[in-house]
């Protein structure tokens, strides 16, 4: 199965899901909505973990983003699909998360229910380079500074901007 062959669960507005689509056809402009999970990963210093998209990603290639993001497979729980993406991503296996919010977010070619995670994480952060090309801690001020430059993924800025107090 190619990666745009992948099933997604479709959901509505609460997240239950209501029907199951491909990959290709929830990222080519029709917009059906589809849940996906975020984490943040702060270590003691209250830094936070961003990660560099990979080149071969379909979406925001070599930005900065959120830590772990990734869709939930069709038949996939929340939590189950946070571990999973946490673990071949940055290989985090054991970690403990709490929900920060649930949100809509909508692109010029999807839209995308987040459920968005966080944790507190001092462990070894090691990052698949097939997934991600390079992840590092940032400060919050480095973070603010470089906030509308490019630097990031618009959907990691408009969500910082509206969690940075929960984190």
């Amino acid at each position: 199965m190619s990666n745009g062959d992948e099933l997604f669960p479709l959901v509505n507005e609460d997240g239950i899901v209501i029907g199951k689509a491909t990959r290709s056809f929830c990222h080519s402009g029709s917009k059906p909505l589809h849940p996906v999970v975020h984490l943040h990963i702060l270590n003691s210093k209250g830094e936070l973990y961003l990660q560099k998209r990979s080149m071969k990603k379909d979406i925001q290639p070599g930005k900065w983003d959120t830590a772990v993001g990734g869709h939930i497979d069709f038949g996939e729980e929340v939590e189950e699909a946070l571990k999973r993406e946490a673990r071949e991503e940055l290989g985090i296996r054991e970690f403990e998360y709490y929900l920060v919010t649930k949100y809509l977010f909508e692109s010029e070619i999807e839209r995308e229910l987040i459920n968005c995670f966080k944790t507190i994480y001092n462990g070894i952060i090691t990052p698949d380079l097939d997934e991600v090309d390079e992840g590092r801690f940032w400060n919050m001020k480095d973070i603010l500074s470089n906030i509308g430059k490019g630097v990031f993924t618009p959907n990691f800025e408009s969500e910082f901007l509206k969690i940075k107090e929960l984190l």
